[in-house]
């Protein structure tokens, strides 16, 4: 199974030889041993096209504190820290769980402080929860470390695996030293990924003169050499300029269709959120608040859309109130804001309840429009709200 390119779905098939050859067995026990087996073998795996989708990663309960001193203030804090120092508790993630199938391109989202990072440390195996059980690709991953990370990749943004001082190909072929990828393999995937990166140019360069967007392409590639099953990605575009952004999320998102790999995306940037993610995790206080579908998500805490029409005549010519609103009906309008400024108008409605063209009808009927646009609320503006009403 550790191999390169080995299915992971041979598990399931050795599964079904265990059972079949238990069958035959004469014991009346063990035939029945190999049902509960089929049962709990689908009970776990979802069926889709007849294949088996696995559930990759698998958290249970994780809790994580962290103990951090405080010093007291003053000229002489220091010397009294010295003797007297008081211990503060952080719970940076409390009874976390959640699982995430092969394939899955989830975004996990949260304020600063939220627990994000940890819960990738423990994934990869660089911490070890209080409590609470982790199974990823059915290991434990601070207990098997070496097997455990010849199968995934992790990019922070603000750290770097590659080598300051020598050129990124002599980081590429240290890091194929150590993953033990065959030569054959390595060659084939180097040119797939510079190919696919647009790095060709820059292997000789040293890592410390490359700007910041090449050398995160560079941190992708060697992430991605010894052909990972699951990819961890800590704020990869941090800083990144808009062309770098673009071609760095539609190379994850082939990537992803591609060659099925798993990928948990940790940003602030919702645009990448928006770009790649179908499914987002929310996290706050070290507690998971909300775990489904992006547009759910948008439904929820945002589900009006806003008609901006635009006008032929002034809208001072138009008959409006003391508070800024205009005298009309429209059917199905939430709310109504007259911009003199740009002599518009802002009708927001529940897509839900009333269809975009009905309210585009009532008001063409109406009013002298010139323009029409409708637009959803940005997804930045979402999740702030989102915070605000959580508290976080």
């Amino acid at each position: 199974v550790q191999s390169f390119g080995c299915n992971i779905y041979s598990i399931n098939i050795s599964t079904e030889i265990l059972c079949k050859s238990t069958l035959n067995s004469a014991d009346p026990s063990n035939k029945e041993k190999t049902i509960n087996i089929r049962k709990i073998k689908y009970q776990e795996n979802q069926i889709s096209g007849g294949r088996y989708i696995m559930q990759q990663i698998e958290l249970n309960g994780i809790c994580k504190t962290f103990s951090v001193f405080e010093r007291p203030e003053g000229r002489l804090g220091v010397l009294r820290g010295a003797f007297v120092r008081k211990k503060k508790i952080i719970k940076a993630l409390d009874e976390i769980s959640f699982k995430i199938s092969e394939g899955e391109l989830v975004g996990y989202i949260g304020p600063n402080g939220a627990g994000k990072s940890t819960t990738v440390k423990i994934m990869s195996g660089i911490l070890t929860p209080d409590k609470g059980e982790c199974l990823i690709m059915n290991r434990v991953p601070w207990k098997e470390r070496v097997a455990h990370v010849s199968r995934i990749g992790v990019v922070f943004g603000q750290r770097t695996q590659l080598w300051w001082d020598v050129p990124v190909i002599d980081s590429f072929n240290l890091l194929k030293d150590i993953y033990n990828i065959p030569s054959s393999v390595y060659s084939k995937r180097l040119t797939e990924l510079v190919d696919s990166l647009n790095i060709s140019d820059i292997l000789k360069t040293p890592v410390r003169q490359l700007s910041l967007g090449l050398r995160m392409r560079c941190e992708i590639a060697a992430a991605l050499l010894h052909c990972p099953k699951i990819l961890f990605l800590d704020e990869p575009t941090i800083g990144l300029d808009a062309v770098s952004k673009l071609a760095l999320r539609e190379f994850l998102k082939n990537e992803n269709q591609k060659n099925g790999v798993t990928m948990i995306l940790t940003t602030h940037d919702m645009d990448d959120i928006e770009a790649l993610c179908n499914r987002v995790m929310v996290i706050g206080h070290g507690k998971l608040l909300y775990d489904g579908k992006l547009k759910l998500l948008k439904e929820k805490y945002a589900p009006l859309r806003c008609i901006r029409a635009t006008l032929s005549s002034k809208v001072t010519e138009l008959n409006i109130d003391e508070f800024n609103t205009i005298e009309f009906n429209v059917d199905g309008a939430e709310k109504i804001k007259v911009k003199a400024e740009d002599n518009s108008l802002l009708v927001w409605f529940n897509p839900s309840k009333v269809a975009a063209h009905n309210m585009v009808e009532q008001l063409a009927r109406q009013l002298p429009l010139k323009d029409i646009v409708i637009e959803e609320q940005k997804i930045d503006e979402i999740i702030a709200s989102m915070y605000k009403e959580m508290c976080l």
